[in-house]
Parts: structure tokens; C-alpha cells; sequence
């Protein structure tokens, strides 16, 4: 009694609710009379001598006739008809022992002949229903079990025999790894002949968490497989996760996957069928803007968890059950939309206009169990095999993954609607609940690229390290960040939330230091290489400042400059060596009294001019006249300046008052915005902390649950100075849910941009707010946004019923008018939401009227009730960047914006070599050389497009003698012709290609 009651109280209903809703969905009640209903259902369900089912339920046994056809007795029966391929009306006649209760006209309609696919595998939570190392042994055990289920039904009916699909492919690496050489035998051997299928994601991920090379990345071991096992990789499934960026299009296309099986938990968080995912089939294809294309089969719900599909039939229960179950469900999606109505799964959203599923075919997800991490069962396969034995259709197929696609592909492929664009996540928010270290990871990704690059130009094939700590970047985006209840912290199952997070937050923080101990190496790598190709001077040092981004751009170098190597009483100077030009300087001098437990040296600090993309400059250190001059106060007014702007601060209001661009003779600031320039605002919602999926159960049609919302206000300035390098202003406010925030504003001489540094101490609390920087443009609405894989815009095309209330970008938001063009740029925060404030709760309504040229920077937030850490606390840094220039192309800016918090230079100390030098270069301006790698005697040069359109683009490499091109990964070499070390390589829009070169 006690666990009914409990049960009918809360939002979510049952198992059995669900399934009950199911069977009233899909029958009529034809009788009822004083207490008694009976209700009649026509399925697709048709027996192998060629009847189709009609199936009858009452309230009490009787006995059902339809009158020349067939008749049975009890409260559940199946009765039989011959197939019609018109509508045929019969009689139904239900007695008791004393005659006739009630008759009826039963309408028999002509049903589909289905064939469904069932699709065995468990969703992998890295976390989620135990610690993570738990749930990963216990993944590898379930491969025992898969094996030994695949070998003792190798006798069985085809249709019938197990078979498994790796949803994620971790476990099947680290299965083969650690299995003796005859069960990884035995492992390769089903997998070649189809009976288990390992698909190419290694882990579900929040693939806009990802950068474009980690993405790649994150596929390598596909060649692998192939190579070493003897088997493809043919598809991929996407769970759980309800969004993905474009550029996992092109990704899994360079890994020769074309096809992808996605089913989204929407947990009552978003509205998809509301934005235009009433629009989006089941199977469709999706198209990325390179003209490359995924076979996607889309297993959706409005309002609940769609990856549980088969199992929500009884698939994994009983054969009765199924059924039962599953011919109500196919009637369902053949009538209707959605085969489940609106509240079913706990959200009461509207219903949703859709037309019903038009196919003969069905891709069906199920699990050992209704829970994620679920192992293997042979129960599918047993009902698989007793249900082909009693029916004809709907005939079921126990598949892995791609056998699904190759039917559809066959048959249907060209009556497919085509979908283009990203499919933006609406889960996305949940990475603003762990705001730190995922900062770190950013953070990480950029200085990957450079190290390798680094590396790579010193000689050194740095891969295997640089792939590890890729991986554990990719580990930190996998799209578990929590326990069931991440408030709790139990050591096991779903209340471990401390342990889960201590592993998971530490993972990205381990990440980021594996991602500078190899810059750190790389450096000095890179500068014993050079010193080694050159005479050293009569310098007392120098450095090679190394620009990792493609442009040549003007910007600040910082430099540690050892007391051993000069002593700290010793003045010097700056030279830049290509033109013998003193470059002004700032010293920041580590004290031995103050930092005995560091480095002793100064921190030397320098904007240097026209650094070639992908090349370095020496600096020489000499000596000077005098020690560096001491910074400047400035005057009180918060204000600071450079060639190109002019910012002021408003200490009392707590922003940015004006960002005047000096040759534009323009404001980038609207004076009427809602919220000032880079205002601090929080927010805190009505709802209460620590219940399960509680935000999947509260809808927010106005503004009833923005319990507060508060500003950072009254700064007090800490410093004002001017040095020689540029001027900079550090104010701190007070402000509710930080102990404090500290805001740095730097203009650098001769570098037209305009840094942002937000530093805050957060209070952990379990109340549910959120935080947002205010960037209010004096422009119209955003022209275009970088994502992984590709760029967004107004009019760029995204999968129907992406998340419209917020954005997850890469780095950068450009806006475009016929007069200037201005980029804002953020380094470790990436959601946004454009021109206005939404409440965090579907259907996600505006808190403020729109403002087409506002950036709200969603730098964190705690809105979630599962999966997503409960609180975060700790000091924390946001940093933003802005630059304007009349005339240029958005993309363009927006990458040269971002590449001062991406692409910072790097110093190196050198004893000697060439004044300056270029190691790869294009000639487009929206191909990037995103980094450089070594492998085996080759270099590889990878190359990113921003351009909307194909483009051709001469690369050039110096000593390149023979060359050949991949689409990213080490599959589908094509050769190339060198002339003069230049090649020339075709990128598809948005696209990748990798040059594989050796060089002299």
C-alpha cells in the first residue's frame, strides 16, 4: 500500500500508467452498460495463414464474437479476421452465460506489414547509477555476457539470434584491451559477421562542448578497429543528449560512418515539437553545409525519455506483454503524431501537431532493463524468436545498429526528408552548471594545438601524448556530469553525486595540466631547435615569439625572463631583430622575499607587430639604459585609452558606460539597453533544490518563478595604470551570489581590441540561480556565430526543433551593418542567449523585451535537478574580448577577436635563430591551420573553413616535397601535386581537410 500510495503521488507516473495510457490511446470503447466497458482495438497483427487481429478488452470476462469470423472468452482476447485491403465492418457480440450484454459495429481497417528492428544495447552513463569506474567494469562485464548470449544462440532462427550494439565504444576498447586473445577473437568474429556492432561515438558526449579537432579526434580508433580486428565501423548512436552539432556530420563522415541512430531524453526540459520539431521525421537525412549527409533514424517523444522505447513496450519483460504492447504502439505511430499523449511521462505540455509515422520499417531501442547502464538480456531475442514463430507481421529483427539503416537505405532513401544545419542542444545549458572546470577544458583544447604545433615543428611526433589529453578533455564533455541525485554523497549508485563530481571536475582540471605541461615541453623543445639553427648573438637573451594562430596579427607576448639568465639589477631593452626597432615594455618582477616558491625572474610583458600566422619572431634581450619604467596612475574617471578606443566605466552603476571606436567615430555601446555594457546580473528562481528531474516538471508560461533578479553595482576601483605596453582598469563590486567580482578592462597600444576579465569568488548554495555578463551592442541582430564544425547565422538552416532560447557557440558572435562590423569573443563561457533573458523552464518565455544586438553571456548556473552538479562555488574567471572595423567580414573578425584569448602568442627563450620564420600558411582568410602534428616522418597540417562556400586554397609548407589530403582523419588518401612547396587543396564549406606532407 504504502509504495502505491507513494507512487500515485508524484508527477512522474509508472511503468504501468504509461503502458495503460498506451492501451487507452489505441481502442474504442463499443459497449457500456452498468458498470461494464468493453473496447476494441484493430492492430497490425497478422498471423503467418494470412489474418489480421482485432483485439477486444472488457472490464469482465465474456465471450467475444464477431460474428463470422471468430470468437473467444475471457477480459483480453485476440480474435481473427481474414486481411482486408478495404474497410469491413463486422458485428461484435459480447455474452455472458445468460446471452448477449451488448453488441456493436466494429469498422476493420487495412493495417501495415511491419518489420521492426530491435536494437539491443545499453545507454552508457559514464556515472550517473554508480562512480564511474563501477559503471565502467560493469560495461566490460556485460560484453562477457553479450558474447557468451551471441555464441549459445548462433543456432537459433536468423531473425532471432542475439545481438548486440556498443552503444558507446569505450568499453569495447578497453574490453579488448583486457580480454585473452581467444575472446577477443571470438569478439571480432561476431562483429565481422554482423552479430555485434561497435558504433563510433566513444562515449555520448555534448559534442558543442567539443572542439573540431577533439571531435575528429575522438574517432581515431575507428582505423583501429578496422586495421587491427578486421571489422568497420558503419554507425553511430546518439543518446540521451537531445541536440548535436553540425559538425559531427562531417566528423563521422571522415571516419566512413554514414549513419546515426538518435534518441533524445527530453526529461521534460524542452519543447522541440513547439520550434519546429513536429518537422523532423523519424528517419531522415542530415545534411552539413559541405554537402556531406548521415542516414539518421530519430526516435522521439515530447515529453519523455525516447532511448527507453522498446522496453516502455515490454520487450524486456514477457512475451505477453509485448504482445500486448507493441502492436498498440505501431497502430499508435501509423494514427497519430506521438504514440503517447501529453502527460504521460510527468510533463503536462500541449499536444503536438505531427503527422503520423509514414514507414513499414522500425528502429526500436532496447535495454536489459528500464535504467541506463543496463546489461545485456536474452529475453528480447527469446520474444523475437516465439513472436516470428506465431505472427507474420509485424515481423521482428533482432539487429544491431546498422542493419536498420542498410533496409531503409535500400527502400526508402529517396522519399527521406533532407534537414540541414546544427541541431542545437537543448541540454546545453547544463554545461553552465560546472562553470570552472570547464573553463579549464577550453582552455585545454587551445593550448592542444599548440603544442602539438610546436612539437610538431621541433621535430618531435608528440601524438600519443597530445591524444591522451585529448581524451581527457573528451571525458570531462561526455554527457554524464553527475549522479542521479548529485546533492547526495554516498559511495555507490545513484546518490554518489561527491564522488562522481570530485572525479569528474578533477578530470578536467588534470586535463588542463596534461594540456600545459606539453605546451611547457613543447616550448622549450621548439626553442632548443631553433637555437640550434643559429648563432646566438650578442644578446643576453632572446625569445622566439611563436603566433599559433593563421593570421599575422599585432598583439601582447608575456615572457618569463630567469634571474639566472639575467639578473634582476641588470636593465634591458627589447629589439625586435626584423627591423632593429626597440619594442617598449612592462617588467612584473617575481620577489624571492615575496614568491620564494617560484621562479625568480620578471614577467616581461611586450606588444609586438605584424607576428607571422603559424611563425615566430625573435625578441632579443639587451641592455638597457635604465629599468623599465614604473606604471603611471591614471586620473579618476575610469577611463582608459588607445589608438583605436576610448572605454569608460561607471563606477557607480557597476558597467561599461561607453566603448568609443576612434575611426569608426562610433559607439559600440547602446546607452538604452535593459542592462549595462558588461553588467554583472543574477538571478534566482522559485523553484526548490534536491528533486529528481523537478525542472523536467515545472513549465514557466511568465515570469512567476524569477523569484529575484539582482545587479552588481558600486565598484570600487582597485587600479587604474598606465604602462608602457597599454593602459588597464581593475574595478570590484559587490553583488548577490559572489563574495566579490573583480573586472579587468586592458587596451594594449597598437592592438584594436578590448579585453574583458571577470574574476568572481562564488557562494555555493543549492538554490537555483543563475548568472549573466550583459554585452549590449549599439548593432542590429548577430550575423553569425561559430560553432564545432561550423558557423551559424539568422539565415544559416538548423535541424527543426533546435533549442531556440539559447546558444552554445565555439568562441565567437559577429554583427554586421553597411558601416562597421563589431565581434564579441569569449574564451571559457559558451552559452548565450541573444537579445533577451529566458527563464530557465519550458516553454522558456522572455524576462525582458528584445534587444536584436544584446549578448547575454550565461556564464553559470545550477538550474538543474539530475545529471548536473547542484551548486558550484570557488573563484572563477570569464574572459570576453571585443573588436570593430569598418568593412570586415564577420567571420573574419570574429576569429581574429577570439584568437587573442585562443591563440595567444607563445614565448620562448632561445640562445640563437633565424629573426623570423613561417611553418604553414594559406592563402584564403577563412582558412584557418587550426594545428600541426607529426606522424611517423610525415607533418600534418590540419585546415578548418569558415567560408559558407567551397573553397580552393593554396597551402604552403617550407621543405614540402610530397604530399596527399584526408578529410580530417587518415582515411581516403588522395595524392597531391607540390610546386614550390605549395599545394593546393579544395575544403568543402565549413569543412576540414588534413595535408600530409614530408618535408626536407
Amino acid at each position: 500500500m504504502t509504495s502505491r500510495l507513494l507512487q500515485r503521488s508524484l508527477g512522474s507516473p509508472d511503468y504501468d500508467g504509461i503502458r495503460q495510457a498506451l492501451r487507452d490511446g489505441t481502442s474504442t470503447p463499443v459497449i457500456s452498460l452498468r458498470g461494464l466497458e468493453v473496447r476494441v482495438s484493430v492492430l497490425p497483427l497478422f498471423t503467418h495463414d494470412g489474418r489480421q487481429a482485432v483485439r477486444v478488452t472488457s472490464t469482465e470476462p465474456l465471450t467475444h464474437v464477431l460474428v463470422d469470423a471468430d470468437s473467444a472468452t475471457g477480459s483480453d482476447v485476440t480474435l481473427l479476421v481474414p486481411e482486408h485491403d478495404a474497410p469491413r465492418v463486422y458485428t461484435l457480440e459480447s455474452r455472458d452465460d445468460a446471452g448477449v450484454v451488448g453488441t456493436a459495429r466494429v469498422t476493420v481497417t487495412p493495417q501495415r506489414r511491419w518489420t521492426v528492428f530491435v536494437v539491443h544495447h545499453s545507454h552508457l552513463d559514464i556515472g550517473y547509477t554508480d562512480p564511474q569506474g563501477t559503471v565502467l567494469r560493469h560495461h566490460l562485464d556485460y560484453l562477457d555476457a553479450a558474447l557468451r548470449l551471441a555464441e549459445e544462440t548462433a543456432s537459433w532462427p536468423d531473425d532471432a539470434r542475439f545481438r548486440w550494439t556498443v552503444e558507446s565504444s569505450m568499453p569495447a576498447l578497453r574490453w579488448l584491451d583486457a580480454r585473452p586473445a581467444d575472446q577477443v577473437e571470438s569478439f571480432a568474429a561476431h562483429a565481422r559477421e554482423g552479430a555485434i556492432e561497435v558504433t563510433a561515438l566513444p562515449f555520448q558526449l555534448h559534442t558543442e562542448a567539443c572542439s573540431t579537432e577533439e571531435l575528429y579526434r575522438q574517432l581515431r580508433f575507428t582505423t583501429r578497429l578496422r586495421r587491427r580486428y578486421g571489422f568497420a565501423t558503419r554507425s553511430a548512436m546518439h543518446t540521451d543528449v537531445p541536440g548535436a552539432v553540425v559538425g559531427l556530420v562531417d566528423a563521422l563522415g571522415a571516419a566512413g560512418v554514414r549513419y546515426l541512430a538518435a534518441a533524445h531524453n527530453w526529461a521534460g526540459r524542452s519543447v522541440p515539437y513547439l520550434h519546429g520539431g513536429e518537422k523532423l521525421t523519424r528517419p531522415f537525412r542530415w545534411r552539413a553545409p559541405s554537402g556531406n549527409e548521415l542516414l539518421v533514424w530519430f526516435t522521439d517523444t515530447p515529453h519523455g525519455m525516447a532511448y527507453m522505447e522498446g522496453n516502455t513496450v515490454g520487450l524486456t519483460d514477457s512475451y505477453e506483454l509485448a504482445e500486448d504492447l507493441l502492436p498498440r504502439y505501431l497502430s499508435a505511430l501509423a494514427t497519430r503524431g506521438y504514440p503517447y499523449g501529453p502527460g504521460t511521462f510527468g510533463w503536462q505540455g500541449p499536444d503536438a501537431p505531427r503527422e503520423p509515422y509514414e514507414l513499414d520499417v522500425l528502429h526500436l531501442r532496447v535495454q536489459g532493463a528500464h535504467a541506463d547502464n543496463a546489461g545485456p538480456s536474452i529475453v528480447p531475442a527469446s520474444i523475437a524468436r516465439r513472436w516470428n514463430e506465431r505472427w507474420a507481421y509485424p515481423r521482428l529483427r533482432s539487429a544491431v545498429n546498422s542493419d536498420f539503416f542498410e533496409h531503409v537505405e535500400e527502400r526508402h532513401l529517396d522519399r527521406l526528408a533532407v534537414h540541414e544545419g546544427d541541431w542545437t542542444d537543448w541540454w546545453a545549458d547544463g554545461l553552465g552548471s560546472g562553470a570552472r572546470p570547464l573553463g579549464y577544458v577550453r582552455r585545454a583544447q587551445s593550448a592542444l594545438r599548440a603544442a602539438e604545433t610546436l612539437y610538431a615543428i621541433a621535430g618531435v611526433d608528440a601524438s600519443e601524448a597530445v591524444e591522451a589529453a585529448y581524451d581527457k578533455v573528451a571525458l570531462f564533455n561526455e554527457h554524464t556530469w553527475g549522479a542521479a541525485n548529485p546533492w547526495e554523497d554516498a559511495e555507490e549508485a545513484g546518490d554518489s553525486g561527491g564522488l562522481q563530481w570530485t572525479r569528474k571536475s578533477s578530470g578536467a582540471y588534470q586535463a588542463q595540466d596534461d594540456a600545459a605541461d606539453l605546451l611547457h615541453a613543447a616550448a622549450r623543445r621548439f626553442a632548443a631547435a631553433l637555437s640550434e639553427s643559429g648563432p646566438a648573438g650578442d644578446a643576453l637573451a632572446s625569445f622566439a615569439v611563436f603566433n599559433p594562430g593563421t593570421a599575422a596579427r599585432t598583439d601582447v607576448v608575456r615572457a618569463f625572463l630567469p634571474r639566472d639568465v639575467v639578473a634582476l639589477d641588470v636593465p634591458i631593452a627589447l629589439v625586435d631583430t626584423r627591423t632593429g626597432e626597440t619594442v617598449p615594455h612592462h617588467e612584473e618582477v617575481v620577489d624571492p622575499d615575496e614568491w620564494p616558491t617560484r621562479p625568480i625572474g620578471r614577467h616581461v610583458e611586450a606588444v609586438l607587430r605584424d607576428v607571422p600566422g603559424v611563425g615566430h619572431v625573435r625578441l632579443d634581450v639587451v641592455p638597457g639604459r635604465e629599468q623599465a619604467p614604473e606604471p603611471a596612475a591614471l586620473g579618476g574617471d575610469a577611463v582608459i585609452e588607445n589608438e583605436f578606443y576610448r572605454v569608460a566605466f561607471d563606477v557607480r552603476e557597476g558597467y561599461v558606460s561607453s566603448v568609443f571606436d576612434k575611426a569608426a567615430g562610433r559607439e559600440l555601446v547602446n546607452a538604452d539597453a535593459a542592462a549595462g555594457f558588461g553588467q554583472y546580473v543574477h538571478d534566482r528562481y522559485a523553484t526548490a533544490p534536491h528533486f529528481n528531474h523537478l525542472s523536467g516538471h515545472v513549465g514557466a508560461h511568465d515570469r512567476t518563478l524569477l523569484g529575484d533578479r539582482d545587479i552588481g553595482r558600486n565598484a570600487t576601483v582597485v587600479r587604474a595604470r598606465r604602462t608602457a605596453v597599454g593602459e588597464e582598469l581593475v574595478v570590484e563590486l559587490r553583488g548577490k551570489g559572489v563574495d566579490w567580482l573583480r573586472v579587468t578592462l586592458e587596451l594594449r597600444r597598437g592592438v584594436p581590441r578590448l579585453d574583458l576579465t571577470y574574476r568572481l569568488a562564488k557562494q555555493g548554495t543549492p538554490a537555483k540561480e543563475a548568472v549573466f555578463l550583459a554585452f549590449p551592442f549599439a548593432a542590429g541582430a548577430a550575423t553569425a556565430w561559430e560553432l564545432t564544425g561550423g558557423v551559424g547565422g539568422p539565415g544559416v538552416p538548423r535541424v527543426p526543433g533546435s533549442a531556440e532560447y539559447m546558444l552554445p557557440i565555439r568562441h565567437w558572435i559577429a554583427f554586421e551593418d553597411p558601416e562597421l562590423t563589431v565581434a564579441w569573443a569569449t574564451l571559457e563561457a559558451p552559452l548565450v542567449q541573444l537579445g533577451t533573458i529566458h527563464m530557465p523552464y519550458a516553454p522558456f518565455p522572455p524576462t525582458l523585451d528584445e534587444e536584436p544586438g544584446t549578448v547575454y553571456s550565461w556564464a553559470l548556473n545550477n538550474i538543474w535537478d539530475t545529471n548536473f552538479p547542484a551548486q558550484q562555488q570557488g573563484e572563477t574567471t570569464f574572459r570576453y574580448a571585443v573588436a570593430s572595423a569598418a568593412g570586415a567580414p564577420g567571420r573574419r573578425l570574429g576569429e581574429l577577436a577570439a584568437a587573442g584569448l585562443t591563440e595567444p602568442f607563445v614565448a620562448a627563450l632561445v640562445t640563437g635563430g633565424p629573426e623570423s620564420a613561417t611553418y604553414a600558411s594559406v592563402d584564403h582568410p577563412d582558412v584557418l591551420v587550426t594545428s600541426i602534428g607529426r606522424a611517423g616522418d610525415e607533418r600534418v597540417v590540419r585546415l578548418r573553413s569558415l567560408a559558407a562556400d567551397p573553397v580552393r586554397v593554396r597551402v604552403r609548407v617550407p621543405g614540402l616535397l610530397a604530399a596527399r589530403v584526408s578529410a580530417g582523419l587518415d582515411h581516403d588518401m588522395e595524392p597531391l601535386d607540390v610546386e614550390g612547396e605549395t599545394v593546393e587543396v579544395r575544403l568543402p564549406a565549413c569543412g576540414v581537410a588534413a595535408v600530409w606532407g614530408t618535408c626536407a
